[in-house]
């Protein structure tokens, strides 16, 4: 995936200043399940985590705030779903506003990430180890999750 001005550089820029440690978390927006992910606290590995049923703003507020907590998260990372081509859609503009949101909710940072082909590759990866497409309709939003952040991570390094 290539990384432009999507992501918002200010809150990259500030990370890189930090230093590359600090858990991440990733999520994965649909409009049924959130994908999650987290990454270790020296930002080299990343495993994914059971994805959030989506009801209300109020139920995954809650649910992302006890999920920062938890993991004593530097940051938030959403995905943000563009074309082949770059351009946006009606999923960006809803990624855009969940980040937006999100930003006056919570006291940690938010990047949103370009998530091109995570879903794709999310899939490929599930069904290479073997499992099911039961199992892995189960997974996906979560690999996604994982690989947007690996993404992220190699793109901050």
């Amino acid at each position: 995936m290539q990384q432009d001005e999507t992501s918002n550089s200010n809150e990259i820029a500030e990370f890189r200043a930090k230093g590359s440690t600090g858990r991440l978390l990733a999520l994965d927006l649909g409009t049924k399940r959130i994908g999650v992910a987290v990454s270790d606290e020296l930002r080299i590995t990343v495993r994914r985590l059971d994805r959030i049923e989506r009801t209300s703003w109020k139920k995954l507020l809650i649910a992302i705030r006890e999920l920062i907590a938890e993991f004593d998260a530097a940051a938030v990372v959403i995905g943000l779903p563009l074309g082949s081509d770059g351009s946006e859609s009606e999923m960006s503009l809803y990624a855009r506003d969940i980040a937006r949101k999100l930003r006056l909710s919570v006291e940690t940072p938010v990047i949103l990430h370009d998530e091109r082909v995570t879903s794709y590759d999310a899939k490929k990866n599930l069904w290479s180890q073997g499992l099911s497409i039961d199992e892995s309709r189960k997974l996906v939003d979560s690999e996604a999750a994982a690989i947007l952040l690996e993404d992220l991570l190699s793109y901050i390094k």
